[in-house]
């Protein structure tokens, strides 16, 4: 089973590793994973072997806060911890300004004496120390008897000293009135303001990494007109129950998915499926939640409520994908795992060495210090889960629904991309153009048999035939014992007669010459058509023609792919001919034609054993092995019958476009990753030698250390610019 948990209470990339490793050491337990800056737990587990409550114990024995509760306002959460935050860096910043002040005016020769009083600084430092820092001593403590030392540690640590010495220097009387030599309450206070400063910039920042999430659930309506005895009433969108009768009326938002049981209108689809014009909509046809009903009033029954509908499937997609890892995050991960003993290493080899050089102990403290509180993996642990969580919310708003980070990472090496034809390049709606009786036979009997044969089947070659039938009110004969033979055809009894509808290889098995027509069907062919041929077991009865056009940004899809490096490839059921016309006129660079279902996996396999990173483009259905087969599955949905569960990117507005668009937005991303990584890196590298050096002051170095984490988020939240729709 898998269950996501919310945290409370970390601070840096150690304390999500923490979790990590204690979670998956556990018995029972097969996988977790904790993502910082969404503060979710993924955690897949055994229930017959380990029970939740004793998960959530595991993660509180660490010193956090864990529940089963997922807020779905995240926008709200966010608000509340700012404020929080907000009043403690108030408070902490007015008790600290005085310290500062004295130390300022000490530095250009002006005493004040209430300002160097160092019982004033001792009144003043305390409830910064210890209630408003208590955050850094309760979660560093925490962290310590888990053996496994965070941020936390290094900044209580860091102000723990400075503060501690100066009150030892206070009471055995090594400072006197009016000196400020041996006391570093300001720089212990001034650390821990400039901390939360950074937190809460951080915070901020962070909350607009989350507004892809917040912006899908603002859409939902929060009541809905329920139906009862001939009376409406106005309820919470969660008492609504399967079955109801709903009331929508003209303006208002389609609470639920649902089917219309009374009444017409045309309702705006455009947020499920980027298409600007509305949809008409008729008693039988479904409507799904927060859709805009335009102009008419109507009733309609709910049938997916809550977590079910559409647009809930499509957060939870967005959720999920912002949670998920990205492999590239493996290199912070190794890093901040062994970051923090490092840096505990580093600055009592710095404390020890240069108490030999000077013989000062305060001058061995304060450069230990300096090393504690620069170092700092926040930076680090926020480079990579920032940018997924931008990237994958920059996706959404254009359309596409992104797994997973895996995935969007897998995106930027894509090299070669196979496109299905039909629903894919094409609009996927066919129509018949040529219907040609070939033995004693008209045109309306022969299109009337292959109506009746094609009835029951959900292919879009058989719909046309269906459709073009209605069109004319043809009475179509009883059809019996329907067979389909997957990419040939389908086989029905009418009065007692086999009768066939499909390609040359369906027929073949029959008693008669099908040579006489073949110059007509590779004519038709030829003209991008594709051609089903209609008999019984003795007689041939004619061809129905049947053509599906490109769809209008298939062309400058495909050419945009090849822009950007990628060798395009179509493969399609159809014959030879047909594909070879609608190859040429998109403009790919290979074509598989006349392709089983179960045959294009194997195509994928063949390509990648030569070294190929492939991406399958399909409607998630029929191309379902070879979704699975790709490096990258991307399924063709329409906005609302999204097959999310069979591929690993879902493009909502089923525009090839955005095929382009996904393989940008992933190179964006990795850019922007790396370039996250390699600052945070350098910050590091070069920060912690110039502090061990002793040429920083704490001070300095608590404010380059809230800098570092500020600057990774921003530079995220940099990627919303980026271009990913030419």
């Amino acid at each position: 089973m898998k269950i996501e948990l919310r945290i409370n209470g970390m601070t840096c990339a150690a304390c999500s590793g923490r979790i990590e490793k204690i979670l998956s050491k556990a018995e029972g337990i097969s996988q977790a994973v904790v993502n910082l800056t969404t503060e979710i737990a993924t955690v897949e587990y055994d229930p017959d072997k380990i029970s939740v409550d004793t998960i959530i114990e595991k993660i509180e024995h660490l010193g956090f806060e864990a529940s089963t509760e997922i807020d779905e306002d995240i926008e709200e959460k966010n608000r509340r911890e700012a404020k929080k935050l907000k009043i403690s860096l108030i408070i902490s910043a007015i008790l600290t300004i005085p310290p500062v002040l004295g130390m300022v005016l000490h530095w250009i020769g002006i005493s004040v004496d209430f300002l160097h009083n160092p019982y004033f600084q001792i009144i003043l430092a305390t409830p910064v120390q210890f209630v408003i820092g208590w955050r850094f001593i309760k979660h560093g403590y925490a962290a310590l008897k888990a053996k496994s030392p965070n941020m936390d540690v290094l900044v209580a640590l860091g102000t723990g000293v400075a503060y501690f010495y100066s009150l030892f220097n206070v009471l055995t009387g090594r400072v006197h009135h009016g000196s400020m030599e041996g006391l570093y309450f300001e720089s212990s206070m001034t650390i821990i303001t400039l901390i939360l400063l950074g937190k809460y910039m951080e915070g901020r920042a962070k909350q607009k990494t989350t507004e892809a999430i917040a912006g899908l659930i603002h859409l939902q309506p929060q009541t809905a007109r329920v139906v009862k005895a001939g009376k409406e009433e106005v309820v919470p969108l969660a008492d609504v129950e399967i079955g109801d009768i709903l009331l929508v009326l003209p303006g208002e938002k389609i609470p639920v998915d649902g089917i219309v049981t009374k009444g017409t209108s045309a309702v705006d689809e455009s947020m499920l499926t980027g298409e600007s014009l509305p949809v008409d909509k008729l008693q039988g046809d479904n409507v799904y939640c927060a859709t805009i009903n335009q102009n008419g009033a109507f009733q309609m029954k709910a049938q997916k409520v809550g977590k079910d509908t559409a647009l809930s499937q499509i957060i939870k997609t967005v959720r999920n994908a912002q949670g998920v890892k990205a492999p590239i995050q493996q290199v912070a991960d190794k890093v901040s795992a062994i970051f923090v003993p490092a840096i505990l290493v580093i600055a009592l080899v710095t404390l020890i060495v240069w108490w030999f050089i000077t013989g000062s102990v305060e001058t061995s403290l304060i450069h230990a210090v300096s090393v504690l509180v620069i170092a700092c993996p926040c930076s680090l642990g926020l480079a990579t889960p920032t940018a997924i969580m931008v990237g994958t919310g920059l996706g959404a708003k254009e359309g596409i629904l992104i797994k997973g980070g895996e995935y969007l990472e897998r995106a930027h090496k894509i090299d070669t991309v196979i496109l299905d034809k039909t629903g894919t390049i094409t609009i996927g709606k066919p129509q018949v153009t040529d219907v040609i009786p070939l033995c004693n036979m008209d045109e309306d009997t022969l299109l009337s048999i292959a109506a009746a044969i094609e009835k029951g089947s959900e292919h879009p070659l058989g719909k046309a035939i269906v459709a073009a039938s209605e069109e004319k009110s043809l009475n179509l004969p009883e059809a019996k014992n329907f067979y389909a033979e997957t990419g040939k055809g389908i086989y029905a009894f009418i009065e007692k007669k086999k009768i066939a509808v499909g390609t040359p290889a369906l027929l073949s098995g029959f008693a008669y010459d099908l040579t006489k027509a073949e110059e007509k069907i590779e004519s038709l062919q030829k003209q991008g058509k594709t051609v089903m041929l209609v008999g019984d077991e003795e007689k041939f009865y004619g061809l129905v023609a049947v053509s599906d056009q490109i769809k209008p940004t298939s062309q400058k899809a495909i050419a945009e792919l090849k822009e950007l490096g990628v060798y395009v490839m179509m493969v399609t059921g159809d014959n030879k001919l047909t594909a070879q016309e609608i190859a040429q006129k998109a403009g790919v660079d290979d074509v598989f034609a006349q392709v089983m279902p179960k045959d294009k996996g194997k195509i994928v396999t063949n390509l990648q054993k030569e070294g190929k990173v492939v991406a399958m483009v399909g409607d998630g259905i029929n191309d379902a092995p070879a979704l699975v087969a790709a490096d990258v599955g991307i399924s063709m949905g329409n906005g609302v019958d999204v097959a999310i569960e069979s591929s690993d990117i879902t493009l909502m507005h089923g525009d090839l476009l955005l095929v382009p668009a996904t393989i940008r937005l992933s190179r964006a991303t990795i850019r922007k990753i790396r370039q996250n990584l390699f600052w945070a890196f350098i910050y590091n590298t070069i920060g912690v030698p110039i502090a061990a050096f002793g040429f920083l002051n704490p001070i300095v170095a608590g404010a380059a250390m809230a800098f570092s984490s500020v600057s990774v988020v921003t530079s995220s939240l940099l990627l919303k610019r980026a271009k990913i729709m030419k």
